[in-house]
């Protein structure tokens, strides 16, 4: 009787020495893990912080240019035309198209603004600045592009947005004739709009073309933050 006693008692004592070994076994495997699974943490953190960042650093400005016939949502490309974006958000912080009109509307073709007010007067303008068209953005409808005269580099605050694909106005050579004309931004808002002012009626006005016989007027232009 006494024997079993002293066995059973042993019995108790392993049992409970296993437990607490197992219970010590389990808690180190626990702190084993933990740091790994903070650092898988902090690994997919840092990730998306990057992540996110890269998207703020890629968004392009925008711009809302608003006109006697609605409004117009525009998407400027900075990375491929800085000289010419930063041209036109000069332009657009001096409130220089307020009150410009659309003076020149070919039907599936361009609408061409930013020069003229409503009696067809020009307004003074900076410098011209380089001609970007190596950029290898194509002309296609609902891109904006820089007007210029003959001259390549010769752009300065008109410009034109395409009605259709105008792949003949792209950068091909070198030469006056093959340069191109520079797309620096598309409509993202608002085509039905442009579509609109494509299709006023139009007319000669001091010795002008393909002038709107209502003007079509640029209210504002401002950059969205």
């Amino acid at each position: 009787m006494f024997l079993k006693g002293v066995i059973l008692v042993f019995f108790n004592c392993f049992l409970a020495l296993t437990i607490i070994t197992s219970s010590v076994h389990a808690g180190a495997e626990d702190q084993a893990k933990k740091p790994a699974e903070t650092k898988t943490i902090v690994q997919e953190e840092t990730k998306t912080e990057i992540k996110q960042k890269d998207v703020e650093q890629s968004k392009n400005p925008i711009v809302l240019m608003e006109t006697s016939m609605g409004k117009i949502k525009i998407e400027l490309f900075q990375k491929e035309a800085p000289v010419t974006v930063k041209n036109f958000l000069d332009y657009t912080k001096e409130k220089f198209f307020t009150g410009t009109i659309f003076h020149r509307v070919v039907p599936k073709f361009v609408i061409q603004a930013g020069g003229f007010t409503p009696d067809m007067g020009k307004k003074p303008t900076r410098q011209p600045i380089k001609n970007e068209a190596t950029n290898k953005i194509s002309n296609t409808i609902g891109t904006l592009a820089m007007a210029r005269t003959g001259v390549i580099d010769s752009a300065t605050s008109q410009f034109f947005i395409n009605l259709k694909d105008n792949h003949f106005l792209d950068h091909r050579n070198e030469t006056k004739q093959g340069y191109g004309y520079c797309v620096f931004g598309k409509v993202i808002e608002g085509m039905d709009v442009v579509t609109k002012i494509g299709q006023v009626s139009t007319a000669m006005k001091t010795q002008h073309r393909d002038v709107p016989v209502d003007p079509v007027i640029i209210k504002s232009v401002r950059l969205i933050p």
